[in-house]
């Protein structure tokens, strides 16, 4: 069964850093594309970005370009999000999710961590 386990987030000062993490069991992660994905409160949840199976990456907001990046361990399985110059409009709950090769969507998700950014 695979699951995924986000850690990582906090309460941190506007201009700083986090590296959310994001645990994959039941596969090796090289088998997914993932994705972090971020909710914030009365919002709908938006894709921020993503790394398919090649290695490419793909932005989904044009905020997370210059300040985001999101990298794959793949000895590790493990999928990180590096965030740098947070801003309080980067208060979400962030969710990473794979894609199996051959699905139309993501698959499987964690349950998400609390990144709250204050002025």
């Amino acid at each position: 069964q695979v699951q995924l386990v986000e850690s990582g987030g906090g309460s941190v000062q506007a201009g700083d850093s986090l590296r959310l993490s994001c645990a994959v069991s039941g596969q090796p992660v090289s088998s997914f594309a993932m994705g972090w994905f971020r909710q914030a409160p009365g919002k709908e949840r938006e894709a921020v970005v993503a790394i398919n199976w090649s290695g490419t990456v793909r932005y989904h907001t044009d905020s997370a370009l210059g300040r985001f990046t999101i990298s794959r361990d793949n000895d590790k399985n493990m999928v990180y999000l590096q965030m740098n110059g947070l801003k309080p409009e980067d208060t979400a709950v962030y969710y990473c999710a794979a894609q199996n090769y051959r699905s139309s969507d993501y698959d499987f998700w964690g349950q998400g961590t609390q990144v709250t950014v204050s002025s």
